[in-house]
């Protein structure tokens, strides 16, 4: 199985399409699809290190192997491993009995009613950000940089509350280097086992020491005074219906799965919003307008004026749309099934692509174009389910991503209505790593508004 080959490029004699993977992956998934069709076959490696895996490019296959079929899916691939090795088997990674308890235990701290709650923090860094971004030189920041950084705060303070700089500097000195030697192990057809003491493996094994280390100082230091309110508060007091808990370790693994899941993608979501109100005036001014009506007091937005948003809400989903955090979300399949009518050999390891899914030309008119009036609720409603899934699906969605919504409104609210933005780097270079990645600086220049 199959009985018939499942087309894909061919790539090189050797070593397939590895090169083609390796310098733009991103091209490479929407190459295949424009020239082999929804399902595709990859192969990438020299001969006895090569590997083989399968991209799902349709939406109806998307579903299928995320909700519908989920339960042959697993999150056992290599890149999987990398994260589980570097981070701990949090919500991210776990699966089974694992991933159900957690679910348990967690899932209370992300309703709705629960996250509306952490709408003061939001604004609260919200607005220290527009105060250091009118006194920035010239008018002229990098939104990656300074949402990477605004994000990573706000779920710090929701995390740790007053503890909030007590992880920031680790957390920016050491997860950009985990993310880069996850990335290059997770992709690799030769990984050299972690013990080894090669320069890589021993600079990992230090970040990995100092994250946990600031995680278990907090964690420690919690366990003698109780009374706050932050989401570390709240995990370690979590209790199953039979009295069960998290333990440190599995505190501290959470803690480092939120900060990395919670920072990372509203990071990239909030700087390609930026980058595309600055090349797009007319929508601008649009979100100007609406900014202006609801929030023109100068009050501290809340998690009541979400709602009262949906102009800054569909720029962000459009957003998501052309620069999905996670760009490819992997699987692995246990047995033998089909997928979107083609037959998929049990053990393959397939791959899902809101990057290229989110482009599909037979679910979204001049793809390519910058409109969020795509995200108008009867246009939303017309759409297949998972023509657009930002944030996952089925079983195993993100659990925050009405976090993640609100951080990215209400931040992005405070922010245009202090200044008009312009985009300065037109064509941005992107990457994949963990999550999508500019690869290089995302100017824009700042305007302060009256």
């Amino acid at each position: 199985m199959p009985d018939t080959p499942i087309p894909g490029p061919p790539g090189l004699p050797l070593i397939g399409s590895l090169l083609d993977l390796k310098r733009d992956p991103l091209q490479a998934y929407r190459d295949a699809r424009r020239d082999h069709g929804d399902v595709v076959r990859f192969t990438a490696g020299p001969p006895g290190l090569r590997s083989e895996f399968y991209m799902v490019f349709s939406p109806e296959g998307a579903q299928q192997v995320l909700a519908t079929q989920s339960a042959n899916f697993r999150k056992e691939n290599a890149f999987y491993e990398e994260v589980r090795q570097s981070f701990g088997n949090g919500l991210l990674t776990s699966q089974d009995g694992d991933y159900q308890r957690q679910r348990r235990l967690v899932q209370p701290l992300f309703t709705r009613r629960r996250v509306d709650g952490y709408a003061e923090a939001i604004g609260i860094e919200s607005e220290a950000l527009a105060e250091r971004w009118a006194a920035a030189v010239d008018g002229v920041v990098d939104a990656a940089d300074e949402m990477s950084r605004f994000a990573l705060r706000a779920v710090s303070r929701i995390l740790f509350g007053q503890d909030v700089e007590a992880a920031i500097d680790a957390v920016r000195t050491n997860f950009p280097i985990l993310g880069a030697y996850i990335r290059s192990r997770g992709f690799s057809p030769v990984r050299v086992p972690r013990t080894w003491p090669t320069p890589g493996n021993r600079e990992a094994l230090a970040a990995e020491r100092a994250l946990y280390a600031v995680c278990d100082r907090i964690i420690a230091e919690r366990g003698g005074r109780g009374g706050s309110d932050d989401l570390l508060q709240l995990l370690a007091e979590a209790r199953g219906e039979d009295g069960e808990r998290l333990d440190p370790t599995e505190l501290r693994e959470q803690v480092l799965i939120f900060l990395l899941a919670g920072h990372e993608t509203t990071a990239t979501s909030l700087t390609f919003a930026l980058h595309l109100l600055g090349r797009y005036p007319e929508e601008q001014k649009r979100a100007h307008a609406e900014v202006d009506a609801l929030l023109g007091d100068g009050r501290r937005p809340t998690a009541e004026d979400f709602n009262e948003l949906p102009v800054l809400t569909r720029v962000l989903k459009e957003a998501m749309r052309l620069f999905p955090a996670a760009p490819a979300i992997g699987r692995r399949a246990v047995a033998d099934c089909v997928v979107d009518g083609t037959p998929i050999p049990g053990g393959s390891d397939v791959l899902v692509a809101p990057w290229v899914t989110h482009r599909h030309p037979d679910h979204w008119e001049d793809p390519e174009r910058f409109d969020p009036d795509r995200f108008t609720p009867e246009r939303e409603a017309a759409r297949h389910r998972y023509a657009w899934f930002p944030f996952g699906g089925g079983p195993r969605a993100c659990i925050g991503q009405h976090f993640s919504m609100l951080e990215s409104v209400l931040g992005l609210a405070v922010l245009l209505r202090a200044f008009e933005v312009a985009a300065l780097d037109l064509d941005v270079a992107l990457g994949q790593g963990i999550t999508l990645e500019a690869r290089g600086p995302v100017r824009i220049r700042l305007t302060a508004r009256r």
